[in-house]
């Protein structure tokens, strides 16, 4: 989990969406209350990276990660960017093939 963790922060803040889009399962759902939508899916989630993350400049640097068990990690990172600054959670479900099946994603 923290090997894949570390990929989706070094990807997205390198800007390398189809780096960070490899890390999600084909019907990957994020579901982010800070933006107020929903994505599901690869070709979603690439909209979500392209605009919150490479469209804000978003750089992002991790604050802890709570293992919940194999499948689960709640995870705290430090984001700033063309919005400012701002810290949030990452609640990260894995599908068996290891990919991030669900994100979770709210700001503080």
């Amino acid at each position: 989990m923290q090997e894949l963790i570390k990929n989706f922060i070094e990807t997205t803040n390198a800007g390398d969406v189809a780096g960070a889009l490899s890390l999600f399962a084909p019907d990957a759902i994020i579901d982010d209350v800070s933006v107020g939508d929903t994505f599901v899916g690869r070709d979603s989630v690439r909209l979500y990276l392209e605009r919150f993350f490479v469209g804000y400049h978003t750089c992002s640097k991790l604050v802890s990660i709570k293992t919940i068990d194999d499948v689960h990690a709640n995870v705290r990172l430090d984001f700033t960017g063309d919005f400012g600054h701002e810290v949030g959670t990452l609640k990260i479900t894995l599908n068996a093939d290891g990919l991030i099946a669900r994100a979770d994603a709210d700001l503080d």
